[in-house]
């Protein structure tokens, strides 16, 4: 394991919020108001600007940020990102599918808990953005466990894991992570997939089983025509044999859990988010009226409905009696 200091610079391309964190963006982040989320779906239609104010003249603390190395359980090493306030608790974020650390919504995220002064983990799964290891398509369970690593790594005097929360793939990454460790009493899933059989022949054709029991493979091109990534028979297994619906059931009811999707969602429909609801024990949704798959133009107010889910949610670990089982054994999936 190692640990250093570094300067940080996203390799996606920027949205509006990006282009401006490094002016006042990030004020206007750590300004937020908070949403209620007392019903069970909350149905929200408020813009950026109204959930959003900046105050003239005020800058956010300088927390220091942190170069991370964990290596997971095959031996690789997970490249992160550490936002120390200082406090003990911290919130580990997971990105989404071929995505990393440095994407919009984990980085507006962690940039409105170092203003709540609550330490932020980021990384990136094997096999993208800087960690080791080969990309691979389906390894839902293989994140999970990558996942595993990071909240061992933090679990100890100095932090313990408070939250996990992942966007899109990353969503259903910290929800099979809950149904098999109960260490971690907070999850959020933001614009996960329940049920993975869909959205696979928009990127691979709809004759993706044929093709792949044929060839063995299918190479998915970019727009120039060059290989983006291979998927193999056996990774494409590893997604359609992630039964999401019999890991929800296994998530304990002690584990609060909240959904956020966006009703304008392009690439999981928000009906998915509907049936999390249905078979999650201790579970709230939250549907952002007009928001896309990436929150492009509502990135403020998911932040806040984040940050007031996790304010509770830490307020209720500490008023929590001691657990006398042993909450770091595996639980059968």
């Amino acid at each position: 394991m190692a640990c250093l200091v570094c300067n940080l610079q996203s390799v996606f391309p920027t949205s509006a919020i990006t282009q401006a964190r490094a002016s006042t963006s990030r004020v206007l982040l750590h300004q937020l108001p908070i949403l209620a989320c007392r019903p069970q779906v909350v149905r929200s239609r408020r813009s950026m600007a109204q959930t959003a104010s900046i105050n003239e003249g005020e800058s956010p603390p300088v927390v220091p940020q942190q170069r991370v190395i964990i290596e997971n359980s095959h031996g690789e090493k997970l490249v992160g990102v550490l936002h120390d306030t200082g406090s003990t608790e911290i919130v580990i974020l997971c990105h989404g599918f071929r995505s990393s650390k440095e994407s919009d919504t984990l980085m507006n995220i962690a940039a409105a808990l170092e203003k709540e002064g609550i330490s932020v983990f980021r990384f990136d799964f094997a096999g993208n953005g800087e960690s080791e290891g080969s990309f691979q398509y389906g390894n839902y369970r293989r994140e999970a466990e990558d996942l595993r690593a990071v909240v061992l790594h933090f679990s100890g005097a100095k932090h313990h894991a408070s939250a996990i929360l992942g966007h899109s793939k990353g969503g259903n990454v910290v929800l099979l992570y809950a149904s098999r460790y109960p260490d971690v009493h907070t999850v959020i899933n933001v614009s996960g997939r329940f049920n993975l059989e869909r959205g696979i022949a928009g990127r691979l054709g709809k004759n993706f089983m044929e093709r792949i029991k044929k060839d063995g493979f299918i190479d998915v091109m970019d727009n120039t025509g060059k290989v983006e990534y291979r998927v193999t028979e056996e990774s494409l297994m590893d997604r359609l044999t992630t039964d999401m619906r019999a890991a929800c059931l296994s998530i304990q009811r002690d584990c609060r859990v909240l959904t956020v999707h966006g009703s304008k969602d392009e690439i999981v429909p928000a009906e998915d988010a509907l049936e999390f609801a249905k078979v999650i024990p201790n579970h709230k949704l939250h549907i952002i009226e007009g928001a896309d798959h990436g929150y492009t133009a509502h990135q403020a107010e998911l932040t806040s409905i984040v940050l007031e889910f996790m304010r509770t949610g830490m307020q209720l670990e500490k008023d929590m009696p001691n657990q006398v089982e042993d909450e770091n054994a595996p639980r059968g999936t």
